[in-house]
């Protein structure tokens, strides 16, 4: 377990790919994000039903199990709590 914050650089539905993810890209926007959030379609509705425009250009963290996809580290926000920092 760790908790992660950065400032959301770029946030992307991508309905049409599998599992219809959302991706909250910290500190840099895709592709050379530091750090990604992934938020899959069945628990967008517990991120305001449009995280990719409510998490916009916030600074947000998040505490979970970081994993790498394809070599850049990420937590899967499965009902996990995102905090928005001030």
């Amino acid at each position: 377990m760790a908790k992660v914050c950065g400032s959301v650089a770029s946030a992307t539905y991508a309905e049409s790919s599998s599992g219809s993810p959302t991706f909250l890209n910290l500190d840099k926007p895709y592709p050379n994000e530091v750090f990604t959030i992934v938020i899959w379609e069945e628990d967008r509705a517990l991120y305001g039903g449009q995280p990719e425009v409510s998490f916009a250009n916030t600074r947000v963290c998040i505490e979970g199990f970081i994993d790498l996809y394809r070599g850049k580290p990420q937590i899967i926000a499965d009902g996990e709590t995102i905090e928005v920092i001030y």
